[in-house]
Formats: structure tokens, sequence, C-alpha cells
């Protein structure tokens, strides 16, 4: 009797430890948002969030309020719902909010990538020398030189002719966007090497291939890794691509390419002067590969089917390319050189600049999170003010705040065109809700801290891309009338969403 006294005892206190951990004990304090924990023990509602984020924030919304708190698979996480609140989320001090705790748990989960203190400071540096301004220049060019590999190696030749072809939209879309890109960031294979220029191409279109068979695999494994939700098999198929592409984008593999931007070459050189382990630079070489090309493929297949399915779109865009082309004073035409076309005249397409933020606004649905570093007072814009604890997190969804309130946008689920073009053909920066401006009217790549520092790079390849394919291509749907397809719900929260299936379309050359 004497000793089942202390193992009782001892299950009880692991008994209560146990429900303390699984937030049974949690209540909603004086001064904190409306807590919503769900019926299950540490899970909440991660099973209906993962199912459908924008339906569950709906639901919550309607049932709590513009603010509301929840748990999902173990931590807190507080709502805000209302866009006029955001910039209290944007623009609070990092020593309440942090964003780096949630980013670098996740880095590790999706690339076995362990960050060092400091180095944030590297891509900080890298980025705003390369990827804005006319630093952005050389990495424009150097993408259009392989998007022209990809896309027109073969013209001019008697293996392309005018005949139609058929492909799938996305799988075209995102593998010459992504194999371009790729490409532009990580390097050429040299022309010595190979003995000739062409061969080199040759070399360049056949590796880049290969990568994005690979890099597809990884992608549909992405949002359950993300989630920690992969089966055993599937766990060792994305432990094996992982290792493929650790090697595939190794230092010591790159070293050996021509023209890789400056971009990746001064991140990779800051990381090996601070004396981190060659091995740790090849798995954030795979994570810069992910973060810039993991979503310009699907924007742009979302880009191009839209302007198919909406015809004054699509004469609209096709009347400003062929105007920025004219005014270059370059023409396309069977045995003339090929179009260069320059960051100045990407800025030249107010018309296209529309039509893809629009494209954005439609399928673009990152979940913007900071952690909650210590017990803070969350003041929302119209003054009401809610306690936040230490170790919660704080996001928004503005896929469902703001993208698709028709209060902001009216007839949000529709494409328009010309949605962010004022009458005269100016950016139309001026959007409202119940009579007050918003300021975050779309937020597709971030903010603040989170900020996609690749943004202008990733805008350019969608331009480019779209140009290409209009000045020198016919292409049409199989089936005109074919529905655009429901997007993969697995997707919210990861950036741009993907389509459930493919859409078939055929292409030619204009000549």
């Amino acid at each position: 009797m004497e000793l089942l006294l202390p193992i009782l005892l001892g299950f009880l206190a692991c008994l209560v430890g146990g429900l303390y951990l699984l937030g049974v004990f949690r209540q909603r304090r004086p001064g904190e948002p409306p807590l919503d924990k769900g019926l299950i023990p540490w899970l909440g509602h991660v099973l209906e969030f993962r199912r459908n984020t924008l339906k569950f924030l709906e639901r919550m919304e309607k049932k709590h309020g513009d603010i509301f708190t929840v748990q999902l698979g173990g931590f807190y996480f507080t709502f805000i719902q209302d866009p006029f609140s955001f910039r209290c989320f944007v623009k609070e001090s990092r020593d309440k909010l942090d964003f780096q705790k949630f980013a670098l748990h996740l880095a590790h989960r999706l690339f076995g990538y362990k960050a060092v203190e400091g180095e944030h400071n590297i891509l900080r540096i890298s980025s705003n020398k390369h990827l804005k301004g006319e630093g952005l220049q050389e990495l424009t060019q150097s993408f259009m030189s392989n998007l022209q590999n990809m896309m027109l190696h073969n013209i001019g030749s008697a293996a392309e002719d005018r005949t139609w072809k058929e492909d799938g939209l996305f799988r075209y879309s995102y593998n010459v966007v992504f194999r371009a890109g790729y490409l532009a960031l990580f390097g050429n294979v040299p022309p010595k090497s190979e003995q000739s220029e062409e061969k080199a191409k040759e070399r360049d279109r056949a590796e880049s291939e290969a990568l994005f068979h690979e890099f597809c695999k990884y992608d549909q494994l992405f949002p359950r890794l993300a989630y920690g939700v992969l089966p055993p098999m599937e766990k060792l198929a994305a432990e094996r691509l992982k290792a493929y592409f650790w090697d595939a984008l190794s230092i010591l593999k790159m070293k050996t390419k021509d023209n890789i931007s400056g971009w990746v070459w001064d991140i990779q050189q800051g990381k090996e002067e601070m004396g981190m382990d060659v091995s740790m630079i090849n798995r954030n070489m795979f994570m810069l590969l992910l973060a810039s090309q993991g979503n310009t493929g699907p924007s742009s297949f979302w880009l191009l089917l839209f302007l198919m399915k909406h015809p004054e779109a699509m004469k609209a865009v096709k009347e400003e390319v062929d105007k920025v082309l004219k005014e270059s004073g370059q023409e396309v035409r069977p045995g003339g050189p090929m179009v260069n076309l320059t960051r100045e005249m990407l800025l030249k397409t107010p018309i296209l600049d529309s039509a893809v933020e629009e494209t954005l606004r439609l399928t673009a649905a990152p979940l913007l999170t900071r952690a909650v570093i210590k017990d803070m007072t969350f003041k929302m814009a119209d003054g009401r003010e809610y306690l936040l604890r230490t170790g919660d997190r704080i996001a928004i969804f503005p896929f469902s705040s703001v993208h698709h309130d028709p209060e902001i946008h009216p007839e949000p689920h529709s494409f328009k065109y010309d949605r962010f073009l004022n009458p005269d053909g100016t950016k139309k920066t001026d959007f409202y809700k119940a009579g007050k401006r918003v300021k975050y009217y779309t937020m597709p790549w971030g903010s603040g801290v989170s900020m996609c520092p690749g943004r202008f790079f990733a805008t350019n390849e969608l331009k480019q891309f779209v140009f290409l394919m209009l000045v020198y291509f016919e292409f049409e749907l199989k089936n005109p009338d074919v529905k655009i397809p429901e997007i993969d719900l697995s997707r919210y929260g990861f950036g741009t969403m993907q389509p459930v299936r493919d859409v078939q379309f055929r292409f030619r050359l204009r000549y």
C-alpha cells in the first residue's frame, strides 16, 4: 500500500501534465480574443483547417467576429480578419512578434536546413543587391536567354514546323518557367566542356528536365510534409528527394557552371565565409530553389488560362505587347534575330501588370504567421485591444479577408484584367471598405519582414513567359468551353494554388 500511493500520485501527475499539454485546461482570460479549442484535445480544429482553410476561417469569423483564437495541432493561433488591422500585424516590433522562429521550424522540416545566427542578413543584402532595381537587370536578361532556350531552341529548323502541338497547360507552363528560372539562378553548362554552345544548351535542357521531374515529385509531397502528416513510405520518398537536391544543387557542382546568378553566388559565399558547413549550404540551395521557383510556374498557368478564357483580356494584353515590341524597334520574322525583351520594355506594360495582379489575387493564398515571443497587447484599427500570450501564434490569411472581400473587390470570384487600372491607364491603388481606404488590398507576396524578396524577379518571369508566348505562338484551349479547374485545397497557406486537374491546350509558331 505504501508503494501504491507514490505510483498513483506519479500517474496522476503525468495525467494532469499530459492534459495540460493537450490544452484541456486552457481557458479564455479577460481581455483575450474569443477562444475556440475544438472538440479534439491537442489537435483542436487542425483537421478542418487543413481540409479547407478558407471555409474554416469564414465559419470562425461568422461565429466569433474579426479576431479569434483557435487550437491547431498543439498551437494556439489568433487570426486577424479585419484588413484595417493588418498594419498592426505588419508593423509590430520584432521583440514582440517574430517571423523567424516559425520560418526556421519549417526550413528544418522541409529542407533539413538548420539556420545559424546572423545569416538572415546575408539573404537581405544579396536580395537588395540583385533582386531589385538596376541589380535585377542581369538576372532578367539571363532568364530571357534561358527561356528562349526552353521555348524556341528548334525555331527555324526542319523539326519545328507550324503544325499544332498539344500539351497540358499546367505541365507546359510550370515546366518551361521552372527550368528557365533554375538555369538563370544556378548557372549553365560551360560551352567549353561540351565543345560547342549548342551542345551546352542541349545539356542544359536535358539536365533541367530531369531536375524538374524530381521537383514535381517533391512538390506533390510538400503540403503534407509541411504539416508533418506524411505516412512512412512517403516520408522515405521525401528524404530520398531531399538528398537528390542536396547533391544536384551542391556547391561542388554549382562551381563548375557558368553564369551563376549574383544572388545565389553571394549567398553561398557569405555562408562559406561565416563558417557554415558545406552540407548545410547545399540544403540552403534547395530551399532557395523552391522559394524562388515553386510558385511562378503555377502562376503562369493561371495567367494564360484566364487570358484564353477571357478574349477581351487576351486582346488587350496582346495589343499592348505588340505595341511595346514595335516601339523597341524589334519584330518577330522568319530568320530574324530573337526578341530581346529588356527590363525597360517590361516597365511599359500596365495592362499586363494588372492582369498579373488580378491572377495573383485569385490564386495566391499565403498564410502569414508570427510567433508571440512575449505577452503583449494587440490593438485593432478601431481601438479594441486584446491580450496575446507568449508562445501563441498570430496570423492573417489575406486570400479570405482581402482578396475575396466583395466590398474591396466587387465580383471577387471573377477575373477582371483591368481591375488594377484607373480609367487613364495608370495603376489603381485606391480600394475601399466601408468608405475607408484599404492599404493592403492584395498581399500575394506576404508583408513586412516576411515579404518575398524575389517578388520583382518572379513578376518579370511571369511577364517574360507570357510575352514570348504572345509574340511567337498561336495558342488556344483544345476545348474552348472547358471549365476553369477547382483549386487543390491542400495548397492553402503555401503561396500560389495549383489546379486539381490540368487543362489541354494546343500551340504552334506564328510563322
